[in-house]
């Protein structure tokens, strides 16, 4: 196992444009690290810059402490899988799996049983003599990766090796990787667009944007705790909810948030528990809660009308018609969409029962809901 650390890594392109700036990471022994983004942010270039097949402009990789600035990529001994299979067709499986290990002159015996130790931990056993075109593209993704770590890498890093998979076959190979990563506990730098794949296997989940780092922890904080109105909205399915607000003095000298022209009682508790309200008063705000912290009850505090409903995994997510303002991610931060209405997204039981154009009304948990600053985006504590 070993250990891989980026220095202030930066990638400018002739054009001038920067793919990746700045990126300080460090990932640890045996850990499978997700970097997830959307597409063109750097995240692929950030991979190709480890493996040493694009120049790094400013910038340091480091494995097991020791810098890779001068070090030829077919020197390196990192594994690589790609988006693309890029299988032999003429070969078998075996044949393809163990084609690197013949490139470096082994022994024809070593191969072998090196080919079935991998195939055997692919569950690639039953399809060693057959040709790539007989094979699913689950069991090609298989062989390719097979093909990556025959040669006992220190690192393995791949680049949306699911992305040509359907739904049912990414769900399966997500579980081979997986069980194949720990069972050898290969240090692991995988790179995906799919937030749902990053939050399923990710030790540690880093979001990139606009070629840098925005927020790196567990997956679950990430989750919890976005920091800025880009990660709320791109982690979670659906995602966040991100309405303008505001915090007013309520008439019983208390507080409350604004939605529209709608008010939110904040009672004594959720004051204490947050402190700092009482200084977001006449600030320009972003509320943002997730769509399972809602709840559709008769003496809600808000109200809305329902445009469509559809279930989804055992919950019914309801859309609603808001009389509020929605907020949408700008580069800069977040800005105020310009329509007097907006709409959200509600997770129900499945047999709940809901009329559409009908009212809804509903409540918000207060515990579980977020503030932005709307100039900035970021979270504010």
């Amino acid at each position: 196992m070993s250990t891989l650390e980026l220095r202030h890594l930066s990638k400018r392109f002739p054009t001038g444009n920067w793919a990746v700036r700045d990126v300080d990471l460090e990932v640890g022994e045996g850990e499978l690290f997700v970097i997830v983004g959307p597409s063109g942010c750097g995240k692929s270039t950030l991979l190709r810059m480890v493996a040493g097949l694009e120049d790094v402009t400013i910038g340091d990789v480091l494995v097991d402490q020791a810098s890779l600035d001068h070090v030829e990529p077919h020197e390196r001994n990192i594994a690589m899988a790609f988006q693309q299979y890029a299988l032999y067709p003429h070969l078998t499986v075996a044949e393809n799996i163990g084609f690197p290990m013949r490139l470096a002159h082994l022994h024809r015996a070593v191969v072998a049983r090196r080919v079935h130790e991998v195939a055997a931990a692919l569950q690639l056993d039953d399809v060693l003599d057959r040709k790539p075109r007989t094979l699913s593209g689950g069991q090609q993704q298989r062989v390719a990766m097979g093909r990556a770590i025959v040669r006992d890498p220190r690192l393995l890093l791949m680049d949306e090796p699911m992305s040509n998979l359907d739904a049912p076959l990414r769900r399966q190979t997500r579980v081979v990787i997986m069980r194949l990563q720990r069972r050898l506990g290969l240090t692991t730098l995988y790179v995906t667009h799919d937030q749902d794949e990053a939050m399923a296997m990710g030790d540690r989940v880093a979001v990139m944007r606009h070629g840098s780092i925005v927020q790196c922890d567990v997956p679950i904080e990430v989750y919890d705790h976005p920091y800025d109105v880009f990660v709320a909205q791109f982690m979670g399915t659906p995602p966040m909810n991100l309405v303008d607000a505001s915090v007013v003095e309520a008439d019983d000298g208390g507080y409350a948030l604004r939605v529209g022209n709608q008010e939110v009682p904040l009672g004594g508790r959720d004051v204490d528990r947050r402190p700092h309200i009482r200084d977001l008063v006449g600030r320009a705000l972003v509320l943002g809660f997730r769509a399972d912290a809602c709840e559709h009850r008769p003496d809600g505090r808000l109200l809305g009308s329902v445009v469509s409903s559809e279930v989804v995994d055992l919950r019914k997510f309801v859309r609603i018609e808001l009389d509020a303002r929605g907020v949408g991610v700008t580069a800069q931060g977040a800005a105020v969409d310009p329509g007097r209405r907006t709409s959200i997204v509600v997770a129900l039981d499945p047999g709940a029962t809901v009329n559409r154009w009908k009212p809804f009304r509903f409540s918000i948990d207060l515990d579980r809901i977020h503030l932005f600053d709307l100039p900035t985006g970021r979270a504010l504590a």
